[in-house]
């Protein structure tokens, strides 16, 4: 009798050492995972993200929930987003933070539900008319040797070009003029719903890409477009043909006049 109580006793021992071991185990194989509270908007309505050592433009996509391509646009990167520790990147554009209004307690409790509050009109448009100097319909970006991004090769923006952003239900139509440099145009506070974004070259240019653009806006949204342009050389080559063609008729005269002397002297020599 003795003899099976102590074995009962050991196998339940044994029974709780596992479940102990087990419990063990399960915490360590949860790592804690990373996360990330979105900055609050500075004055000027951009949120930042100061860039950590051993970042990467994935690593800080997967992190904030931006994608690859918003952060290597919207802070002038070359094609491999190369950043370093310190820099400070632009991942997203919100309102400036405003006080909250303080609320009086009510004297007698109450049951609220709470709803969400709907955003409306904080969408924004960028748009480009670039300079598309090889013509493929892409804005270049250029890197050094070390592959840093150099602002100054980037395709700039087409002077006096107008580009505009009108919903397609007619409430909504804003056009403005490109100015030069490398910033595109914004149009800011748009409400939601569906837009086309067009855009007119100045005189002198043709386009590469197609010059409209439909979109479908929601609040929060930050969009940015881009239309190609190169410059139109035809005239001046027109011009300079015609400036040409006097010069070849006066020669062209001459050597007439020429040949038909040494006709009229070699029928002379004749008789």
């Amino acid at each position: 009798m003795l003899k099976r109580t102590t074995i009962c006793l050991a196998i339940m021992v044994g029974i709780i050492l596992s479940l102990q071991i087990s419990k063990s185990a399960l915490a360590a194989e949860n790592p804690q995972v990373q996360q990330f509270a979105t900055p609050t908007p500075g004055p000027d309505g951009r949120i930042i993200y100061t860039v950590k050592a051993q970042d990467t433009c994935l690593g800080i996509s997967i992190l904030t929930g931006v994608s690859v391509d918003f952060i290597r646009q919207t802070n002038h990167l070359g094609e491999n987003c190369i950043v370093f520790e310190g820099q400070q990147l632009v991942i997203g554009i919100g309102g400036p933070t405003l006080p909250t209004a303080t609320i009086a307690a009510s004297p007698l409790p109450t049951s609220i539900i709470p709803t969400a509050t709907p955003l409306t009109g904080n969408a924004q448009v960028c748009v480009a008319l670039y300079l598309d100097i090889n013509g493929d319909g892409l804005r270049q970006a250029n890197t050094d040797e070390f592959d840093a991004y150099i602002a100054d090769g980037t395709e700039p923006i087409i002077e006096n070009g107008a580009v505009s952003l009108s919903s397609l239900t007619g409430t909504y139509s804003q056009t403005q003029k490109t100015l030069p440099g490398l910033d595109p145009v914004c149009f800011s506070d748009v409400p939601e719903g569906d837009y086309t974004v067009s855009a007119a070259v100045p005189d002198g240019y043709n386009p590469t890409t197609d010059l409209n653009y439909i979109l479908k806006l929601k609040p929060g949204d930050l969009t940015y477009v881009s239309f190609g342009a190169q410059s139109n050389n035809r005239e001046s080559a027109d011009q300079g043909g015609q400036q040409k063609s006097p010069l070849l008729g006066v020669l062209g005269g001459i050597l007439l006049i020429a040949g038909i002397g040494i006709g009229i002297y070699a029928f002379r020599l004749k008789k």
